[in-house]
């Protein structure tokens, strides 16, 4: 039971969740971190016990955090500000297996020069951090998209079965190879190795 505010939603227990990604500047490369920001209106007499909302924010640091946080509430909740609220935890979220390669799906909304449009993108990376820098370098690259008009409306670690897309589909093979065009022959042994050669070596095989 609850409110869905266009992706917020709303209940008396931490159940809300919401996505979004901060960058410093435009054309400035940073590193993101993922954040839970929880917050909710001041208690007063009227209402001492307000209802808590709970967002899952992409960003370079607390602050930025924070300050996103403060900038949906007032959007999707009425009259929440940092005036009238307070942030009762912010907490980075880590990846639990960094070291596997995953299936992300992301769902998102950008306002471009015509009008503001629905997508849903997907891509193969360790965490979920990685699949978001994904989309931000892709949707620079391919519709001149800023991060300040790009809202993620949700991030999810979808199966094999569950891909859509066939760029993403061509590297689930479990038979999959690589063509190793340009290698470079190495010695055996420390024994053989040469600062000079008399011959040119040969690197590439076709």
């Amino acid at each position: 039971p609850g409110l869905n505010f266009g992706g917020l939603f709303v209940a008396p227990t931490l159940s809300s969740t919401h996505t979004t990604s901060e960058m410093t500047c435009e054309g400035e490369q940073i590193n993101l971190h993922e954040y839970q920001v929880v917050g909710r209106r001041v208690p007063t007499e009227a209402e001492p016990h307000p209802k808590i909302y709970r967002m899952r924010i992409f960003a370079p640091n607390t602050v930025v955090a924070k300050s996103r946080f403060w900038y949906f509430c007032k959007l999707q909740v009425n009259k929440l500000k940092k005036a009238n609220g307070e942030i009762l935890d912010c907490t980075e979220i880590y990846e639990s297996k960094p070291e596997v390669v995953k299936n992300f799906a992301v769902w998102i909304r950008y306002t471009s020069r015509s009008g503001t449009h629905n997508m849903y993108k997907e891509y193969r990376d360790t965490s979920r951090v990685g699949a978001v820098h994904q989309m931000y370098q892709e949707m620079a690259g391919r519709h001149r998209a800023r991060w300040s008009s790009i809202h993620i409306m949700k991030v999810a670690r979808i199966d094999a079965s569950q891909v859509r897309r066939a760029a993403t589909k061509q590297m689930l093979s479990s038979t999959i190879e690589f063509p190793l065009p340009h290698r470079i022959t190495r010695a055996t042994d420390k024994r053989y190795r040469r600062t000079f050669a008399a011959s040119r070596p040969i690197t590439h095989f076709s």
